[in-house]
């Protein structure tokens, strides 16, 4: 499958464009929490209020947060199919207001489609052949707006 000119890939945190991943590297601060990453602290978020947030918080690598966060030892909040969307906006937008040289990158793809390609994920991502649901493309592209209009 060849990338369409009006469109952008991304996955992993390499190239130019690997600050939209969950795992790269950037401290976000959350009601006076600093977050290694996004992917810690949406992991951590499925278990809001107990130690398993506080384990995920803690963890070493955005790797190891979201192995513990796929863990079927630690039991999920009851609402996390119906919440998992605006945390996942939540953690993003924060990203990009807190780090200005992330926000650049954001606002310079233009009107571009943003995908996250990847076989390994259908919901997130775009399953590889573009039939996933590509959700953290589209909550970025949902940020790159907000953050477009706040800059108006």
């Amino acid at each position: 499958m060849k990338q369409p000119e009006d469109e952008i890939w991304f996955y992993g945190t390499y190239g130019r464009y690997g600050c939209f991943s969950n795992f790269y590297r950037c401290d976000i601060n959350i009601n006076g929490t600093i977050w290694p990453t996004s992917e810690h602290y949406f992991q951590a978020q499925k278990f809001a209020g107990t130690c398993h947030e506080s384990d995920i918080l803690n963890a070493v690598t955005p790797s190891e947060a979201a192995r513990m966060g796929r863990s079927h030892d630690r039991p999920l909040r009851p609402d996390w199919e119906q919440v998992k969307d605006s945390v996942m906006y939540d953690i993003v937008l924060a990203k990009f207001k807190q780090h200005p040289a992330l926000k650049q990158i954001l606002l310079s793809t233009g009107n571009k489609r943003l995908v996250e390609h990847t076989e390994r994920d259908r919901y997130w991502g775009d399953g590889g052949d573009g039939s996933g649901s590509n959700m953290l493309g589209r909550i970025l592209m949902l940020v790159r707006e907000e953050l477009r209009n706040d800059h108006r």
